[in-house]
């Protein structure tokens, strides 16, 4: 009996350390869990705080962009007042010409020396051996010291080369320069005489080469020179209402998780437009005044306009909003970086400004540029002329007056004797610029490559950096590929009226047909592409009609099996010399929604069933017209080992309608059927 209640007395002693073990273990899983949840609840309310703190420091970033905004708007006049003034010398280009820099062609190739050539030395060589080494070390320094001279003749002659064509462009660069200040010479001297052309353009530079206005004012402005007054006559575009922001302040609401902003109150968005206006107006004073180096204005006739449509006819229509009729000694007398501007112009110069001019209430302007009697010059009017339809001469003058917009000097030639030049153009730049001889050509028609080709002929007859030709029209892939690698830019109609726009200038192309597109009864031209490469592997050459990477369908997939796509556009051609394949392209007529032209090349399996692209060198692309005259020749990579299918290159449709080629070089070592999966083609 002893004996079994010690065994129940151990064995509820082991039952109640279980029990205490377990409870303890529960208690710590309590307390693991309660430590977990804390962390947890610990770790949200961070990653809460720091939303909150990143919502509520973009909500300071907006209004303080917005307070930015106001700030610059408030002290345009003081900020315009501290911009340097345009002056004469501004218009003058300095005589300085990048020195001559051959770089590695100025340092001579080493020559051997003799010393490292001679014969290991040694006793045991004697006899026939000893000559026999001295002999090739002989043969390997002259083989050596003639291979170095060559190389020093061919440095010599690229050195003189160079020399030559550095020479030519300096003499180039040189003669625009100081042809380009002698028609500034010309024009001061104008503007000293008072004559009416010449004030207008150089206060039109003034203005447009200001650097007081903040981004987003517009620059807008019809003008006319008095002589008898001596007074510029000009209307300037003013902001909009929209130039003052809407919003005041921005705060995070955390509650709900968004952004509250706080319109500004409506009186003071109207009292601080109204603000703008009057400084817009006084500074547009201030450049004219500052720039009149010579005495050419007595006064100025300023009226400031907004673009709106007039509520009677619904036409678009230009609303002044003020004017007024400033005399430069009663100007002069104004410390404009500490008036207030309103007040200053309603009071000071008597000028007249809208009460209400985010209401558009005009005011009536005391003298307009037409009133001049002279001719109006505008630049940036919405007045679109069809480029079409202009004379040629006012075509040359506004493309003149684009590449003075973009920041260079630019005047038309004379009609007879140019030379091919239509506009002479000199960029600034110290890196880029120089001088820009422009062919404008109003054409309905793809412009040929021989134009292109007459324009290169003149850039190195005239000794230039670069040439531009500009048509309302298309270039077509032969011009493009001529161009490639040359100092030549080709601006197609539709990016003409894209700069034009951007620039604030104003141009369309018709009003039926859109930009650079052919008229309706013009049949589009065809191109041949001839192929041919060196070796004697059979290849197939193909052609994959795109959206992007994506063929348009099976059937825009033209090879052997299938020689044409559905519309005819591309054609597979038999080979003829000294091209090994063809195919017949009519770009503009490709289907619309086509913008990539891929061509490719894969081995025969059929004739040669273990070849690879090894084999495929000296590979070209002969760009042909529908006569078959050579326009020119597109680079084509080479293939590699392993690979048995290669991407030649692509036709990629430009913005404007042109299509340039690109280069390819992707090989697949699947063949034809691994490339054609690339481009979304099925063949299972």
């Amino acid at each position: 009996m002893a004996i079994w209640a010690e065994a129940q007395r151990q064995q509820q002693r082991q039952q109640e350390a279980q029990r205490r073990a377990r409870a303890q273990q529960q208690r710590d899983q309590e307390r693991q869990a309660r430590d977990a949840e804390r962390a947890m609840a610990r770790m949200h309310r961070e990653r809460q705080t720091a939303y909150r703190q990143q919502r509520e420091a973009d909500a300071r970033r907006r209004t303080e962009e917005l307070d930015s905004r106001v700030a610059a708007l408030t002290g345009l006049l003081a900020e315009g007042c501290r911009a340097p003034a345009f002056s004469p010398d501004a218009l003058l280009r300095r005589e300085r010409i990048e020195e001559f820099a051959p770089g590695a062609l100025a340092t001579p190739v080493p020559m051997p020396d003799p010393a490292r050539y001679q014969a290991p030395p040694g006793g045991w060589q004697v006899g026939v051996r000893r000559d026999r080494a001295q002999g090739e070390a002989r043969a390997r320094y002259e083989q050596d010291w003639y291979a170095a001279q060559a190389a020093e003749s061919r440095r010599q002659a690229q050195l003189a080369a160079y020399r030559q064509q550095y020479d030519q462009w300096a003499t180039g660069t040189l003669a625009g320069i100081r042809q380009h200040n002698a028609g500034m010479a010309e024009l001061l001297s104008g503007l000293r005489d008072g004559d009416p052309d010449a004030a207008v353009e150089y206060f039109s530079a003034a203005l447009y080469s200001s650097t007081a206005w903040p981004e987003g004012f517009p620059r807008q402005v019809a003008a006319a020179y008095d002589p008898a007054a001596r007074q510029l006559v000009l209307d300037w575009e003013l902001p909009g209402y929209d130039i003052v922001p809407e919003t005041k302040s921005v705060r995070y609401m955390p509650t709900a998780d968004q952004e509250k902003e706080t319109a500004r109150p409506a009186a003071q968005r109207r009292a601080l437009y109204r603000d703008v206006l009057a400084q817009s107006v006084l500074l547009v004073l201030r450049d004219l005044f500052a720039a009149d180096t010579y005495g050419t204005l007595d006064s100025v006739a300023l009226n400031g306009f907004v673009d709106d449509v007039d509520p009677v006819t619904g036409r678009p229509a230009q609303v002044y909003l003020a004017t007024v009729m400033a005399a430069r000694g009663a100007f002069d007398a104004f410390h404009l970086a500490q008036v207030s501007a309103v007040e200053c112009l309603t009071e000071g110069l008597r000028g007249q400004l809208a009460a209400r001019p985010d209401q558009r209430t005009a005011v009536r302007p005391g003298r307009l540029p037409g009133d001049v009697g002279g001719e109006v010059v505008a630049h940036g009017t919405d007045s679109e002329p069809d480029l079409y339809e202009m004379d040629p001469l006012a075509f040359e003058n506004l493309i003149a007056e684009l590449f003075r917009a973009m920041g260079m000097q630019a005047v038309t030639t004379q009609r007879s004797g140019d030379g091919g030049v239509d506009v002479d153009a000199l960029d600034p730049d110290p890196i880029r610029g120089g001088k820009i001889v422009v062919q404008v050509k109003r054409y309905r028609h793809t412009v040929p490559p021989t134009a292109v080709r007459d324009l290169y002929g003149t850039v190195q007859a005239e000794g230039a950096n670069k040439g531009v030709l500009v048509t309302t029209s298309r270039f077509g892939p032969g011009s493009h590929t001529f161009a490639n690698g040359k100092p030549l830019g080709l601006i197609a109609g539709s990016e003409l009226v894209d700069l034009l726009g951007r620039y604030g200038l104003r141009g369309r192309l018709g009003t039926d047909a859109p930009a650079g597109s052919a008229v309706a009864d013009e049949a589009p031209d065809h191109n041949i592409l001839g192929m041919n490469w060196s070796g004697e592997v059979a290849l197939d050459v193909c052609a994959l009609v795109c959206k992007g990477t994506s063929v348009l369908s099976d059937d825009h997939f033209v090879f052997y099996n299938n020689p044409r796509n559905p519309d005819g556009s591309v054609r597979m051609l038999p080979g003829f010399a000294p091209d090994r394949a063809a195919i017949q392209v009519r770009f503009e007529a490709l289907p619309p929604d086509a913008d990539r032209l891929v061509l490719v090349a894969a081995i025969d399996p059929q004739v040669n069933p273990d070849a690879d692209l090894s084999g495929f060198t000296d590979a070209r692309i002969r760009l042909l017209d529908a006569s078959g005259e050579e326009l020119g020749q597109l680079e084509v990579s080479e293939g590699r080992r392993g690979e048995t299918a290669l991407v030649l290159g692509s036709f990629r449709q430009r913005a404007g309608g042109d299509w340039d080629f690109v280069g390819g070089g992707k090989g697949f070592p699947g063949g034809l059927e691994a490339l054609v999966q690339e481009y979304g083609i099925d063949v299972a």
